[in-house]
């Protein structure tokens, strides 16, 4: 994929995680990191070669609930950063 199709610059997104409470209780919160991870690719278009780096305060707010209980949608901004291999998912204060 050419460079010039890539979106470099923050992005804000509503990720849904419904996709999480498909699976068994006790792995809801596991999966529900997989499914903003793909989410993430999919409307990031990263390639191979980048990394996607979940923040701390992101995974927090999956896990706070515990396992069973994640939330059903989190909102996130999506940054890219020009010359580093990494796309960075951080939590919208604004939101919470």
């Amino acid at each position: 994929m050419a460079d010039s199709k890539l979106f470099h610059g923050t992005r804000h997104y509503t990720v849904p995680l419904r996709a999480a409470w498909s699976c068994q209780r006790t792995k809801r919160a596991k999966r529900a990191v997989e499914v903003l991870k793909k989410f993430v690719s999919r409307h990031m278009k990263v390639q191979e070669d980048e990394e996607i780096w979940i923040d701390q305060s992101v995974n927090e707010k999956i896990w706070a609930r515990g396992i069973q209980k994640p939330p059903r949608r989190v909102h996130v901004i999506v940054d890219r950063v020009d010359g580093d291999d990494r796309i960075q998912v951080l939590l919208d204060e604004g939101k919470y």
